[in-house]
């Protein structure tokens, strides 16, 4: 039998080798899955993002009883009101080395001069090829030599949970980062523009980030920020950006046009609710929506649709969300081909339209 003392020194020397071989041997790194940094990214996509200062003037308004003369003489001595000048902010994005940058088109709304401002510490004035209010975008030139231009995201497809940085001059403060993920996309019927397509993301997006870039982990432009959801004006979580193809094709028209060309159904429908599936004696499961509104003489009427119409499909897709088929419509041309799928008094039917051309607001 071993003494009791034996064992305790037995231990003891047990416990000092294990510690010596932890020390002494190295370990294998801890396994951590994801990057550990997006400072690769940020480098790659922040020299293409730039600060835009917009001024414009500000006419006050002369009261309308100074040009009556009855009145006018009581306002002779009357201070004469000054113009005032009004300045803000915003972001934009060089997408081609020959100074072609997107931003919104509110961040340019009304402005008499527009100044951009580079990382690289060079300032330059704008001038504007293009704006289109139905997305919100606007192009801008400057007049600068060895401009660094943004990579474009290879896939065109953002999905549900992919990490995003949205790069831009928030509150005015200079060129910030913050990242997120992609938290929905397709989001519509918000309110910001005609046509809503959005990624909505969780990174911080506020007030002058309006313009910027909304960048992939890799730091290749997947779209451009233009709203933010907040009751307070700040940041809250939801951020909305327009996704890079819808802008590539703005920008297309843009330079091809001055406008945006998009085709035009003339066509006004409501959501077949289910409601409504109970009147007319339909399905649950049918997804469609109702005519409303024919344009006089528009492609729709001349194909032969009548109000009260129930449309199923455009070109062999669902026409579930109006939302989504006013896309589907002016991401074509005028004079493309469309088929109609219509029910009429339970009767299912085919109409072939020619799109027209449909006009744009005045910018």
């Amino acid at each position: 039998m071993q003494k009791p003392g034996f064992l305790s020194w037995s231990i003891l020397m047990g416990l000092v080798l294990a510690s010596l071989v932890l020390h002494v041997i190295p370990q294998p790194p801890a396994v951590v899955s994801g990057p550990h940094s997006y400072a690769a990214a940020v480098q790659r996509a922040a020299p293409a993002v730039v600060n835009i200062y917009t001024s414009k003037t500000i006419r006050p308004r002369s009261h309308p009883l100074m040009e009556q003369p009855f009145f006018k003489r009581f306002f002779e001595r009357a201070p004469i009101p000054q113009n005032r000048l009004q300045n803000s902010l915003g972001s934009g994005v060089i997408i081609d080395a020959d100074g072609l940058i997107v931003t919104n088109s509110h961040v340019i709304e009304g402005a008499d001069e527009i100044l951009v401002a580079l990382q690289d510490g060079r300032t330059v004035n704008a001038q504007v090829l293009g704006k289109d209010a139905a997305t919100d975008l606007a192009l801008l030139k400057i007049q600068l030599s060895v401009l660094p231009v943004m990579r474009f995201a290879q896939s065109p497809h953002t999905q549900v949970g992919d990490v995003t940085l949205a790069i831009g001059n928030p509150f005015g403060v200079g060129q910030s980062v913050s990242m997120g993920i992609v938290s929905a996309t397709g989001r519509n019927q918000l309110g910001i523009s005609t046509y809503e397509d959005f990624i909505q993301t969780d990174a911080a997006v506020n007030p002058g980030n309006s313009g910027g870039a909304l960048v992939n982990a890799a730091g290749e432009l997947v779209g451009i920020n233009t709203a933010i959801y907040s009751q307070s004006g700040g940041n809250q979580g939801i951020g909305f950006a327009i996704p890079l193809n819808h802008v590539l094709k703005v920008v297309k028209d843009l330079l091809k046009h001055g406008q945006v060309v998009r085709g035009w159904l003339g066509l006004e429908t409501q959501e077949l609710s289910p409601q409504l599936k109970q009147v007319f004696g339909l399905p649950e499961q049918l997804t469609g929506q109702v005519v409303v509104g024919l344009a006089d003489n528009g492609p729709a009427q001349l194909a032969g649709l009548q109000n009260g119409d129930i449309v199923t499909h455009f070109n062999g897709r669902k026409a579930a969300k109006g939302s989504a088929t006013m896309r589907q419509i002016a991401d074509l041309v005028p004079g493309d081909k469309i088929k109609l799928g219509v029910i009429r008094q339970g009767q299912f039917m085919e109409f072939d339209a020619t799109l027209g051309q449909r006009q744009s607001k005045p910018q």
